[in-house]
């Protein structure tokens, strides 16, 4: 295809996503598409923007359900090394890091070099722009408290630096509407590494005893209603361990969904649906999924 030719790049037709998110669900892309470099995927971008032809990005599927049917258009991967890359500056404490980076690989990274910040992200799973981009975090913080600057590229290709005095961070969400996130840039604080590998510690025994380890999930599948909690409500509703095929709303944590074998998509989507139907039903109050969905 015409529209890939001369790219530095890894190119799979009718390539199927399940394999590629944390719930093993999904039906295939019209085209994955995993560029070498920035000038490759610049290419790609402006070609697709021309032709009119659709663009996903994907990190590491850990907060994605992928519609049995799949996705018509073109799927970016940032998975190559370009794009993986991290940087410590120990003088200042700046983390600077490529979009394509491991999250929880990260935090590890940062407190064993004793620099504060990241540890808040303990158990976060993802890539660091898609975890940017949604302000991820949970009851012990989010990552939007330490991003100084974020580099960006629009759909037409344009690449430029946003910076901490224009950005804002909410809950679950920022001001980033660029298309694609190349890099970020963390500014940590210098600290004790036997003190933040202690709290770091804490947080990860904490969320394995509160939340379902081990099941393919996606995460909390709900934002929290400003001043409730959405697992609360969903439970309360009588929505947990309730099931919709090989689909069961967690017993453990009622704001996770978890894919047991045989499930499907739909099945999630389904189960969704329910659980926001009750909860409206009972309590007046419409959830709003954290989840993504193509």
């Amino acid at each position: 295809m015409q529209l890939f030719n001369g790219l530095k790049a890894t190119i799979k037709q009718d390539e199927p996503l399940a394999p590629y998110t944390w719930y093993r669900l999904g039906g295939p892309a019209d085209y994955l598409v995993e560029p070498d470099t920035v000038d490759d995927l610049q290419t790609v971008v402006c070609r697709c923007q021309a032709e009119g032809i659709p663009v996903y990005v994907l990190g590491s599927g850990a907060n994605l359900l992928v519609a049995d049917g799949g996705v018509r258009g073109v799927v970016i991967r940032l998975s190559g090394d370009a794009f993986r890359s991290v940087e410590l500056d120990q003088a200042t404490a700046r983390l600077t890091v490529g979009a394509g980076a491991d999250m929880g690989k990260l935090v590890l990274r940062s407190v064993h070099e004793g620099f504060s910040g990241l540890e808040p992200l303990t158990g976060i799973p993802g890539t660091i722009g898609g975890c940017v981009r949604m302000n991820a975090g949970g009851a012990f913080g989010d990552i939007g408290s330490v991003v100084d600057t974020v580099t960006v590229m629009t759909e037409e290709g344009e690449i430029f630096q946003r910076h901490r005095s224009d950005l804002v961070f909410g809950y679950r969400s920022s001001n980033i509407n660029s298309k694609f996130i190349l890099s970020a840039t963390f500014q940590l604080a210098e600290d004790d590494p036997h003190r933040i590998l202690k709290q770091t510690k804490e947080i990860w025994i904490y969320k394995r005893n509160t939340q379902p380890f081990g099941g393919r999930s996606a995460g909390c599948v709900f934002k929290n209603p400003r001043g409730m909690s959405a697992g609360a409500l969903v439970d309360k509703a009588g929505m947990k361990g309730r099931r919709v095929g090989g689909a069961q709303v967690s017993e453990k944590h009622a704001n996770f969904i978890i894919a047991h074998e045989g499930a499907t998509a739909f099945d999630v989507l389904r189960l969704i649906d329910m659980c926001r139907d009750a909860v409206a039903r009972e309590f007046g109050v419409n959830l709003e999924k954290e989840i993504d969905v193509w």
